[in-house]
């Protein structure tokens, strides 16, 4: 549901500290453009997420835009929900840094100009709001990936990484019979148990109440994306199967021993239990009136 946007606008710009010091010139740009089309433009310079926080839940009738990455969307919603202001106003976006994916997956352009003039001649455009049971919220796609060492390794904290590797060296199998060539038969040192295979993360996956998945059964990776009205696509992957298994659900709920997850690209966790939730139509985002998704 899209509405058209009215005339005689009053704004708040809350401008990223980062975006001013990445890209000056297009903050500068943004700026010119809404305070040339809307009849009244606040500017605020917020240093922390805190600051933002607070300049958002005094911006009275103006509609909040805030100049930043995917990072200050994800803040300025963020402050919104916490607030429990997040469906009382539109929030708009002008892209400026170098992580804006998941605001060009939600509509928003990703030029300056023409996000900035959606600002001011775009439609509210309304999308739901994945809130996990701690409070934490989704905006786009959520991930739970446990599907190799490579990924796997992006997880583990320096110190995890060390310990990881440790084990490894002393747990690692001494060929009895080498070949010469120092690998023996093939399970010589270096390659101990679950080096270089997929590692087989155990998880109990819950869509609506359904077992989709459980714990005596290994699987590559869970995500979760927003990409339905109302619903959440749930998509598993199994290690013996080439399709994933996916279903829509309203409500998903994960279960395992200390796993980790990216919520829109931000990593979080371990935890051992995690609840999502579909809240339909939460919030309202900005884009251009011509903007033609499913």
């Amino acid at each position: 549901m899209s509405a058209q946007r009215p005339t005689g606008q009053q704004l708040l710009v809350v401008i990223d500290p980062a975006a001013r010091a990445v890209d000056g010139e297009s903050v500068r740009i943004a700026k010119d453009v809404l305070c040339a089309g809307a009849s009244s433009v606040k500017i605020a310079l917020p240093d922390s997420a805190e600051e933002v926080a607070r300049v958002l839940a005094h911006r009275g009738r103006r509609r909040p835009v805030v100049l930043g990455d995917d990072r200050t969307l994800l803040q300025a919603v963020r402050a919104l929900h916490h607030e429990r202001t997040l469906g009382e106003a539109p929030l708009a976006l002008v892209p400026i840094g170098p992580r804006s994916s998941l605001a060009r997956a939600l509509g928003v352009p990703g030029q300056v100009l023409p996000a900035a003039r959606a600002v001011l001649d775009g439609m509210d455009r309304e999308l739901d709001l994945l809130v996990d049971d701690s409070g934490g919220i989704v905006l786009g796609t959520l991930r739970i990936p446990c599907d190799g060492p490579a990924r796997a390794e992006h997880w583990w904290t320096p110190v995890e990484r060390t310990a990881r590797s440790l084990v490894r060296t002393l747990t690692a199998p001494i060929p009895a019979h080498g070949n010469g060539n120092g690998h023996g038969n093939g399970n010589g040192h270096g390659h101990g148990p679950g080096f270089g295979h997929a590692p087989r993360q155990r998880l109990r996956v819950e869509a609506d109440g359904v077992v989709l998945v459980d714990l005596d059964q290994p699987v590559h990776e869970v995500s979760i994306r927003t990409i339905f009205p109302g619903l959440v696509e749930v998509s598993v992957c199994h290690p013996d199967s080439a399709e994933p298994l996916c279903v829509r659900a309203g409500t998903v709920t994960v279960s395992g021993r200390d796993f980790r997850y990216r919520a829109d690209s931000a990593a979080a966790g371990p935890v051992r239990t995690r609840t999502w939730t579909v809240q339909p139509g939460a919030w309202r985002l900005t884009v251009p009136r011509d903007l033609t998704r499913p």
